[in-house]
């Protein structure tokens, strides 16, 4: 059969003279490829003659990269062609093979479902859970093969490029199984770019209705991603704050209680004379804890209306609840439609957001540091006067 024939003509051609530099693109790549021809082929139903077509293509796509990896697919096509025709295939069954592997080529729009087919299954890495490490190997075999170095950010920024903008499933199959997975690690990568403090691009993506008015769409999903990251760092954030600032309003509010109900009315005693700065120490310093705790965590009233033309002028925060609170909900409705018809208004209202929340968390934790310092400080101080008070009695 012609398949295990090139099967294992592609074996023997890539155990002796393909360089073991090449990480990627090799026998396990081939047969990646291969897997997934078949797997479109027999979900699309194709006949037994195209089966055999693709699989050979399948097999025989990246043969060229052990002569070259200048214009690869080419040079793989005369290798097929030199294999086929000592199998006796017709020429027009090679020329079929010919053109399905060079479909291969980047940048290339397939002309029909063959093609189609093994242009998704050359790219069903992407939908892989593997996709990172596999890519990896392909960054590896860049820098021994062609000289090509990247930095990490880099390398996520050009795998970020490729998945959003430079490719797509076409098959049923593909987009049926490949589409969501690839979908998945498009938002790892988006993720990794962040947490690298890089930018993920954005894009406008513009449907066909409104390329007529020439009115633009969305951003990109990587910018929505970046922006529900932060948000949800932040509340988290706000969120560790508010806590530790009621552990110190519990812990001080318990010292104050016991000082209250314990220590200060046996102070009357002469005897305990000896406790009452002490203990006047350690309540001072409570107190001004609670305060500080307190002040860490109280809101901020805002007005809570705004004007059409602040609207129009675009100055008005729609997405905080101090901003309309006062509002009509007929006015408010009317404004939310305006900022959504707008993207620039809408996005910046997004940073805006953004913006206020981090103004918000470096108040509560610059004031929740000084209520830390203060109890830390008191505690202190308090032991210490309490030890030296003791001390100045015994003696």
């Amino acid at each position: 059969m012609i398949v295990e024939m090139a099967e294992n003509h592609v074996k023997a051609l890539f155990k002796t003279k393909l360089s073991q530099h090449f990480l990627y693109h090799n026998l396990a790549h081939t047969q990646q490829v291969v897997s997934g021809v078949k797997a479109i082929a027999i979900a699309q139903e194709f006949s037994a003659e195209d089966t055999e077509k693709i699989e050979v293509a399948a097999w025989f796509h990246d043969t060229g990269y052990v002569v070259s990896t200048q214009s690869h697919e080419d040079r793989s096509v005369k290798i097929v062609v030199a294999f086929l025709d000592i199998a006796g295939k017709s020429q027009d069954y090679i020329d079929e093979v010919s053109k399905i592997i060079l479909a291969t080529k980047f940048g290339y729009e397939p002309q029909n479902v063959l093609e189609e087919a093994i242009r998704d299954a050359d790219f069903s890495h992407f939908a892989n859970e593997d996709f990172s490490e596999i890519t990896q190997l392909l960054r590896t075999e860049w820098g021994k093969t062609q000289n090509k170095r990247y930095t990490d950010l880099d390398w996520a920024l050009e795998n970020y490029s490729m998945l959003k903008n430079n490719h797509r499933y076409y098959t049923r199959y593909a987009k049926d199984f490949w589409k969501k997975p690839k979908s998945l690690n498009l938002d790892k990568l988006t993720m990794n770019i962040i947490a690298q403090g890089g930018i993920v691009p954005p894009k406008v993506e513009v449907d066909n209705k409104k390329k007529k008015g020439g009115k633009e769409n969305k951003f990109d999903r990587g910018v929505d991603t970046l922006f529900r990251i932060t948000l949800n760092n932040h509340t988290r954030l706000s969120n560790i704050a508010d806590s530790k600032a009621n552990i110190l309003l519990s812990v001080n509010a318990i010292i104050i209680s016991i000082a209250l109900s314990s220590i200060i009315p046996k102070l009357d005693s002469a005897s305990n004379a000896h406790l009452v700065i002490p203990t006047f120490v350690m309540l001072m310093f409570s107190v001004v804890s609670i305060v500080f705790a307190i002040l860490s965590t109280r809101p901020k009233v805002t007005s809570g209306t705004f004007t059409q033309q602040d609207v129009a002028d675009k100055k008005v925060n729609l997405l905080f609840f101090g901003n309309f609170y006062k509002m009509p909900y007929d006015e408010y409705e009317t404004a939310m439609n305006v900022m959504m018809r707008d993207t620039d208004y809408l996005y910046n209202s997004m940073i805006k957001d953004l913006y206020f929340l981090g103004i918000v968390l470096e108040r509560k934790y610059r004031l929740l540091r000084i209520t830390y310092s203060v109890f830390m400080i008191g505690i202190i101080i308090s032991v210490m006067a309490f030890i030296f008070a003791f001390y100045y009695y015994a003696v």
